[in-house]
């Protein structure tokens, strides 16, 4: 089976919400079976989940709307300023160019399989982004949706008045090729080797229009998610099964579908590397189980819900077979430890 390419699952963050008020929840209904999560509960969670799930979403979207170009309708609203750690570490350049330059330095930590790029030619910069599926059927909106991404970065250094010189789409020719047009407000190239922003280079050294920046490092973004973005087959397995444990309901069928795979491919592919889905599962589950016990005041009950129990009962016995104590023995033994060094939980909070 070949590698899955993976990509933060902030990429979708505000999606639901434009969908369920312009489309309908009916929609968004669709568009989640298509992915194979339920997008709206993993908002603002830092997950890495399958690109081909976010083409399967947004396609899934345009059909629902009869919006052929819907990655248009999307581009506009793309902001990587919210990627968390990443979009932090980036926003946060003294000026454009250096932002520019931690976006590829830092890509490996929001993605696998996309590459970035700055190019300078005379008085030109072209600053692209390629797609891990670029090309693939489907992807033409994600496209647009990517150009958008890349201009949010450059506006947050520009005047509001600035417009690129022009955009680039690797995507074919379409029929109403004035609408991205208008959309951008520039023109549009298409059958591009890449999606790519090009404009004036002394714009390169436009300071950040933010008054205080955050301090953070790339070793920051890194530590947010150890390892950054998941790269062997088992490690995004788990991501996707962590990515449905968020959602509160965890299914093969739904990992294999978000993963582009049959069932039984996966399951094979699983077994290729010494364990089960359930095994992978239920590992998920108590990381998870033992992180809300440590951390939150959430009930048993509360808990066992949000994990996707069927009932407390099941989730304690679960949860004793792998840690060997009960949830409430597990709670009563961490409250009784002291926090080191004096500090609180909040200590111990990723950036």
């Amino acid at each position: 089976m070949a590698a899955v390419p993976v990509i933060s699952s902030y990429v979708l963050q505000g999606l639901p919400a434009f969908v369920r008020n312009e489309i309908g929840g009916s929609a968004l209904q669709r568009a989640n079976r298509a992915a194979g999560f339920d997008v709206e509960l993993i908002e603002g969670r830092n997950c890495f989940i399958s690109q081909r799930a976010v083409v399967a979403f947004i396609n899934a979207i345009g059909r629902a709307a009869g919006e052929p170009d819907l990655g248009l309708l999307i581009a506009p609203g793309m902001n990587a300023a919210g990627y968390g750690s990443f979009g932090r570490y980036v926003f946060g350049a003294g000026n454009l160019g250096l932002a520019i330059n931690r976006s590829i330095e830092a890509l490996h930590c929001h993605s696998t399989g996309d590459r970035m790029a700055i190019t300078v030619s005379a008085d030109e910069v072209r600053y692209s982004y390629t797609f891990a599926l670029a090309r693939s059927e489907g992807y033409a909106p994600i496209a647009s949706a990517a150009a958008g991404e890349l201009l949010s970065l450059i506006r947050a250094y520009l005047p509001t008045s600035w417009r690129p010189l022009r955009i680039e789409l690797d995507i074919e020719a379409p029929r109403r090729a004035s609408i991205f047009e208008d959309t951008f407000q520039c023109p549009v190239i298409f059958n591009a080797p890449a999606v790519a922003v090009v404009f004036e280079r002394h714009h390169l050294t436009a300071a950040s229009k933010h008054i205080s920046q955050p301090l953070i490092t790339l070793a920051d973004v890194v530590r947010d998610r150890p390892g950054a973005a998941p790269r062997s087959l088992l490690d995004v397995v788990i991501e996707q099964v962590r990515t449905q444990v968020f959602a509160g309901s965890v299914s093969l069928d739904d990992v294999a579908r978000s993963m582009d795979t049959s069932v039984r491919t996966l399951q094979r592919e699983i077994h290729r590397a010494g364990t089960d889905f359930r095994s992978l599962t239920t590992t998920v589950r108590i990381q998870r189980a033992t992180e809300l016990l440590r951390h939150t005041n959430g009930s048993i009950t509360h808990i066992s819900a949000e994990l996707g129990y069927s009932s407390p009962a099941g989730f304690a016995r679960a949860f004793r077979k792998a840690t060997g104590v009960g949830p409430r023995e597990f709670r009563s033994s961490e409250a009784a430890i002291p926090p080191a060094d004096g500090w609180g939980d909040e200590h111990h909070e990723r950036i």
